[in-house]
C-alpha cells in the first residue's frame, strides 16, 4: 500500500501495474493450462503404452493356448483311437473262440495236442 500510494503520484503507473498483473496471471494461467495439457497428455501416452503392452501380453498368450489345445485334441482324437481298437479287440475276445485262440496261440505259444511248432529267428 506504501509503495503504491507513493508512486500514485507518478502518471500511468496505475495501468502499468494493472497490465503488469494480467500479463501476470494471463501468463500464469497459460502456464498451468500447459501443465495441465502435457501433464494429460503424458497419461494418455502411459495408459495407451500400458495397454498395448498388456494386449500384446494377452494376445499371445491367447495364441500359445489356441496351439495347446490344438495339440491336446490331436491326443484325444488319437487317444480315442487307441481305445476304439482296445473295444473290438476286447469285444472279439469276449466273443470270437477262434480268436481267442490264435492269440493264445501266438502270444503264448501254445500248440494243440500232437502239433509241432516250428521257430525260427529273424534274420536282419
Amino acid at each position: 500500500m506504501v509503495v503504491r500510494t507513493i508512486f500514485t503520484i507518478l502518471p500511468g503507473w496505475d495501468s502499468f501495474c494493472e497490465n503488469a498483473t494480467r500479463r501476470t496471471l494471463s501468463s500464469s494461467a497459460v502456464n498451468l493450462r500447459s501443465l495441465l495439457i502435457s501433464f494429460y497428455l503424458l497419461l494418455l501416452i502411459v495408459v495407451v503404452t500400458v495397454s498395448g503392452v498388456s494386449y500384446w501380453r494377452n494376445d499371445q498368450e491367447h495364441q500359445r493356448l489356441l496351439a495347446q489345445e490344438q495339440q491336446v485334441r490331436l491326443r484325444l482324437a488319437e487317444a480315442r483311437a487307441r481305445l476304439a481298437d482296445q473295444e473290438r479287440v476286447l469285444d472279439r475276445l469276449r466273443n470270437d473262440p477262434s480268436y481267442v485262440e490264435t492269440v493264445i496261440r501266438r502270444r503264448l505259444g501254445y500248440a494243440k495236442p500232437g502239433e509241432i511248432i516250428f521257430r525260427f529267428e529273424d534274420q536282419q
